[in-house]
Order: structure tokens, then C-alpha cells, then sequence
């Protein structure tokens, strides 16, 4: 049936948008830009309220759901992405990019991104994820007077390109050989264990389609050119929404219709986690750019946090997503941090830009040091807990060596968060950073406590990350 009910959050967002759009070009560009931002913000909140409240259900003829999987990923992506418009507002004021088209941009990915973390089918699947990755390639190239964004949304836009034909390539492979493109077909079919050959090829690619939305090696070489290129607030959104929208897409197409044939797709996910979690620890340490840094840092958190996927079991994916939630917090403490390197009105990107911030800015600087702790997952902040759980499912499933292999990539990973610890209370002070914005302020005090007050109330995240994951595996 159409069930249209179960769509309602995602209709809404998506009618929303084409009014904030009318608004904007009756209103007139340069007025319109705050009216717009904050009636998105209100927008995706109201759509967030939809998602928690809605009762779920299957609609679309099979090819949506509006399970509790997709429920615990929405609100995570519509969290994110209402900030990542909060974030970005004093930004594009100050940088003479405040087109009213941003917000609504940002607004479209969302609506995609809900879409393809509840797809069911191969077309709707698609549909989704090219409606967030065209609005993102605008989005990453909207200060078009400046070479580094044209040239960031350029890269993005034809890697980008690839990525999807290799992941139509796949779909192609699976549906001439398994005759479906329902995941609940596909997963009758799986059952067994038996999967050709061809539908194992189109498997691969698919999975490889997915490393690249999520930036896992070996297809995450657009992501450090992108992070820097593009203005930070977009950067900050790209490390956030976008991502945790492509991991719960990769957590669903792999334990979904592929669940009974976990053996044969196992191998290539250990092998995507441990290239992604070495990579991104080592390549991170010779950065000086805080935007690259943050690049690198985001394909060693995808790596650590595929660890919970290889693992192919429900413990497995409850990991991922209490992953996710952490992750999601501390980006985007971590970016407000660094949309408040301002100095003479001026963004700043280096990490030598941060010397002795302990001595102007102390209390900015214990935020810092707090996120940073958190990302190299020291105990007993957030951070370690998300990290401890993805490496239990592992053991548990019997991938030690992968799990060892996180441990050793997390030590080497901590080495370039503390040299910013260093840098902020150890080197000789520089000239103090412009005033902060108050919602930037609230983010990163809102971050912070999170991250201190996790190990006291972990239930409320622990509960419902099980709860989704008990619905991908029909439990």
C-alpha cells in the first residue's frame, strides 16, 4: 500500500523546503537569508517531532520503512543538520555568502538522507542518496568568488559521479542475477547462504559506491580537499549529517537483504575498517590545517566505527549507532571550536593558531581539550565508551585482530588530538581570538557536558541504539 503516513516527516521536510524556497525569491536574496535559516531550523524540528512521534510502518509498496532503525538515524541527521544551519548563520553573514538558497539546500540533502536510511528497495535507495548528493555539491561549492570552494565542489562533484556509477553498476549486477531490487526479497533469496558469483561482484561494488559517501579508504580521496575547500561551516555539516546518514545506509544494505550471506561480505568491511582506521591515524599526524585534521579524523572514526558492522551481529550494529550518537556530538562541539578561530574579524585554520589559547580563552581552550580527549576516546569521557562498545562486538564475534588493530590505530590517533592539547596550553600565547557567538557558545557547552556526563547516563542512547538494531534483524 502507499501508506503515506509512515512518509509523513519526509513529505513535510520536502514541502517545507519548496515554501522556504517561494519565500526567498519573493522576499529577495539578501533579506530573505535569516528568515529562511531559522524557518528551516523550525522546519526540521517540527520534522524531528514527526519522527519520534510517527507510529512507522511500511508504505511506498515495500519500498519505504519508517522503522526503528530509521527513527534512531533521523534524528541524529535532523539534529545535525539543524545545526550545521545554526552553525553557518554569523558565518555567511560575515563572509558575504549569505544566499537564501543555502539553508534550503541543506534542507533537500536532509529530506534525502531520511529517505535512503529508510529505503527498502534499490530504486528508492538511489533516489535518496542522489537527492542529498546533488544539493551537497552545490553546497560545497556555494562561495563561488573563491578557487578553493569552486575547486572542493568540483572534486566532490565528479568523484561523486563515479561513486554512483559504480553503485548503479552493483544494483545492476544484484538485480540481474537475483531477479529483485526489494531488500525483503533479497533477503528471502539470501537465506541459505548460497550467492553467485555476479551477485557477489555487484555486492562489491555496491559497497564500494557506499565507502566513498562515507570516505573510507581506499575512496575517501576527495574528503581532505573537500574539508578544507569548502566554508567551515559546510565542512562542519559534511562531518556530521551526511555521514552518519551514509553509515546507516551501509549498516542497512549489509545486514538487511545481505544478512544471511554475512561470510561473504565480512571480509571486504575488515578490510575497508583497518584501511580507513591506519590511514586516518597516520595521515592525520603530518597535518597542520585544523580542517584537514578534522578530515583525516572523520575516516578514522568510519573506520573504527565499520569495526561494529564487520562484527555482522545485532550487538554489532547497537555499537555503530551508539557510535554515531557520540560522534555526532562531539563534531559538532569540535566545529563550533573551530568557527570561533576568529582573529581581526578574520578566520584562522592553523593549528599553531591555537597557542596558548588556555591563557586568552580558558575556559574555550578546557572545551577543546574536553573533545579532544573524547576523540581519542581517553576514559571515562563519551568517546571511549563509543569505542569500547564497536570493539566488544568484534571480539565477541570473533574478530580480535581487527579489534587489536583498532586499539593500536586509537593510540597512534591520540597523538595528533593531544599535540593540540599541547599547542593550546603548553606553547606561548598569540594574538586572542575575536568574541564568540552565543549559539556557538551553547553548542560547545552543550557538547561538553555531554561528553562528561555520558558514563553517568548511558541508557537513554544504549536503549534506543538497541532498540534499532533489534529492528534491522527482526528481533
Amino acid at each position: 500500500m502507499l501508506n503515506l503516513g509512515a512518509a509523513l516527516p519526509e513529505m513535510f521536510l520536502a514541502v517545507s523546503a519548496l515554501a522556504l524556497l517561494m519565500l526567498g525569491v519573493f522576499t529577495g536574496k539578501d533579506k530573505a537569508f535569516r528568515t529562511v535559516s531559522w524557518l528551516a531550523v523550525l522546519a526540521q524540528i517540527v520534522t524531528l517531532v514527526l519522527v519520534v512521534m510517527g507510529d512507522g510502518g511500511v508504505a511506498f509498496y515495500g519500498q519505504f520503512t519508517a522503522d526503528a532503525f530509521a527513527k534512531f538515524a533521523k534524528v541524529l541527521i535532523l539534529i545535525g543538520s539543524s545545526l550545521g544551519i545554526v552553525m553557518a548563520m554569523n558565518f555567511a553573514e560575515r563572509e558575504n555568502m549569505s544566499r537564501f538558497e543555502f539553508p534550503i539546500l541543506i534542507t533537500l540533502a536532509t529530506v534525502g538522507m531520511m529517505a535512503m536510511v529508510s529505503a527498502t528497495d534499490m530504486l528508492s535507495l538511489y533516489l535518496g542518496l542522489e537527492l542529498q548528493s546533488l544539493a551537497l555539491y552545490v553546497i560545497a561549492a556555494i562561495r563561488r568568488d573563491t578557487v578553493r570552494a569552486t575547486e572542493a565542489g568540483l572534486k566532490y562533484f565528479v568523484l561523486g559521479s563515479i561513486a554512483s556509477g559504480m553503485l548503479l553498476y552493483g544494483m545492476s549486477m544484484v538485480y540481474g542475477f537475483t531477479g529483485t531490487t526489494n531488500f525483503v526479497v533479497l533477503g528471502d533469496i539470501m537465506t541459505g547462504g548460497d550467492i553467485s558469483v555476479g551477485t557477489l561482484v555487484g555486492l562489491a561494488f555496491m559497497f564500494a559506491g557506499l565507502c566513498f559517501k562515507v570516505s573510507a579508504v581506499p575512496f575517501h580521496m576527495w574528503t581532505p580537499d573537500v574539508y578544507e575547500g569548502a566554508p567551515t561551516p559546510v565542512t562542519a555539516f559534511f562531518a556530521v549529517a551526511p555521514k552518519i546518514a551514509g553509515l546507516a545506509l551501509f549498516v542497512r544494505v549489509a545486514v538487511g537483504p545481505f544478512a544471511g550471506v554475512v561470510a561473504d561480505w565480512q571480509q571486504i568491511i575488515v578490510m575497508v575498517s583497518v584501511l580507513s582506521m591506519v590511514w586516518g591515524s597516520f595521515a592525520a599526524l603530518r597535518q597542520d590545517n585544523i580542517k584537514r585534521l578534522m578530515a583525516y579524523s572523520s575516516i578514522g572514526h568510519v573506520g573504527f566505527a565499520l569495526v561494529g558492522l564487520a562484527a555482522g551481529t545485532a550487538e554489532g550494529v547497537q555499537g555503530v549507532l551508539v557510535y554515531l550518537g557520540i560522534y555526532l556530538v562531539m563534531n559538532l562541539g569540535t566545529f563550533a571550536v573551530i568557527l570561533s578561530m576568529r582573529r581581526n574579524d578574520r578566520m584562522v585554520e592553523e593549528i599553531t593558531d591555537l597557542a596558548g589559547l588556555a591563557k586568552t580563552k580558558p575556559l574555550m581552550a578546557a572545551v577543546a581539550a574536553i573533545l579532544m580527549f573524547s576523540m581519542a576516546g581517553i576514559p571515562p569521557l563519551a568517546g571511549f565508551f563509543g569505542k569500547f562498545y564497536v570493539f566488544k562486538a568484534a571480539v565477541d564475534a570473533g574478530l580480535v585482530t581487527l579489534a587489536v588493530i583498532g586499539l593500536v590505530t586509537s593510540v597512534v590517533s591520540a597523538y595528533y588530538y593531544l599535540r593540540v592539547i599541547k599547542v593550546m596550553y603548553f606553547d606561548e600565547p598569540v594574538e586572542a581570538f575575536d568574541k564568540n557567538g552565543t549559539e556557538m557558545n551553547v553548542i560547545m557547552a552543550v557538547a561538553t557536558i555531554v561528553m562528561l556526563v555520558f558514563v553517568f547516563f548511558p541508557n537513554p542512547l544504549m536503549d534506543s541504539a538497541g532498540a534499532a538494531a533489534s529492528a534491522l534483524f527482526g528481533q
